[in-house]
């Protein structure tokens, strides 16, 4: 199958690995507190690197707005023994699919 010449991500090793550090790092220093900053540093570092027909992508969510939600799904998941997860999931994408945009160009 041929590659697409609508997609390029251009994300490095390095900054990859620095992302994922910083983000188990304040994951496991706050107890699982900031890991929707962590997750939203993830998203904002994936889509800094991404590039569709030449436009670069932009997250815009950040820890704050993913907190309250994340709370409710990880207490609606504990009350239901996991099987709320299924329904956090999608959830989750929908969440992240709506706070990426593209990129304006300052140009």
């Amino acid at each position: 199958m041929a590659k697409s010449g609508h997609f390029k991500f251009d994300g490095g090793a390095t900054t990859y690995i620095l992302t994922a550090i910083f983000g188990w790092m304040i994951t496991f220093m706050t107890f699982g507190l900031a890991y929707p900053w962590a997750l939203c540093m993830f998203h904002k570092w994936r889509s800094e690197h991404t590039l569709i027909d030449g436009k670069r992508l932009k997250f815009n969510g950040g820890g704050f707005s993913l907190l309250s939600l994340w709370i409710k799904w990880w207490l609606l998941t504990v009350l239901t023994f996991g099987i709320y997860i299924f329904w956090v999931i999608p959830s989750l994408n929908k969440w992240v699919v709506e706070h990426t945009d593209f990129e304006i160009d300052s140009k």
